[in-house]
């Protein structure tokens, strides 16, 4: 099992690597034959009148799939604590919906939407000035549901993968009334009629703005 670890606003010592090091190993002893690589980010933030200032993330590839958790508190060994429980049970739930796998129909793991022709409003684009980071990770293709499933183990707002139907790049978010939205590319093959589904990227604004996500 590969495991990197990286640190920002923090130095990574000989000793922490090692607290951190004991702490995945456990998390993931029972998963390794499911787990490919290991990435653990630790930070502290600036502003030393946060409560809960000190994060540690952690992400786990696996062989098909990418399993997220973070934690923060006031002491960042503690974060650790957390993360790593809190990884472990993500681990064991994705193990077990590998094993009761039941596919769904399309149509039943997302709900049709209303065609919205503005996307934007009278919002403005607005575009970060600097790449600050970037992931590279594996998109093997996948129904639906399975990337509701992903997203739901990840722990973000939106998750982005290769429709197995389509062969295209989809983006499946989750909505904020309830319920699960896709974004789906207008190609010619449609004749220029947007796709009922794209009406996810509305969603008020959170899921994506002229392809640039609010949450990364």
């Amino acid at each position: 099992m590969k495991l990197v670890i990286q640190g920002k606003n923090i130095e990574i010592t000989e000793s922490l690597h090692e607290y951190v090091r004991l702490k995945v190993e456990k998390a993931v002893n029972h998963f390794q034959a499911l787990t490919t690589e290991v990435d653990v980010h630790l930070s502290v933030a600036r502003n030393p009148r946060m409560a809960s200032s000190q994060t540690a993330e952690v992400t786990i590839y696996t062989n098909d799939s990418v399993v997220r958790a973070e934690e923060s508190s006031e002491s960042l060994y503690a974060s650790i604590d957390l993360v790593a429980d809190k990884i472990s049970r993500q681990l064991r739930k994705y193990k077990e919906k590998r094993r009761s796998h039941v596919s769904v129909k399309t149509a039943e793991a997302v709900a049709i939407e209303p065609v919205v022709s503005d996307l934007i409003g009278d919002r403005t684009p607005a575009l970060p000035t600097e790449v600050v980071r970037t992931k590279y990770f594996a998109m093997p293709p996948m129904s639906i549901q399975e990337a509701q499933e992903h997203l739901e183990m990840v722990g973000h707002d939106f998750y982005m993968f290769c429709n197995a139907e389509t062969g295209e790049i989809n983006v499946i978010y989750e909505r904020n009334h309830g319920g699960f939205g896709v974004i789906q590319p207008r190609n010619s093959h449609n004749n220029g009629h947007s796709h009922p589904n794209e009406a996810a990227a509305h969603n008020n604004g959170k899921a994506v703005r002229n392809g640039t996500s609010v949450r990364a």
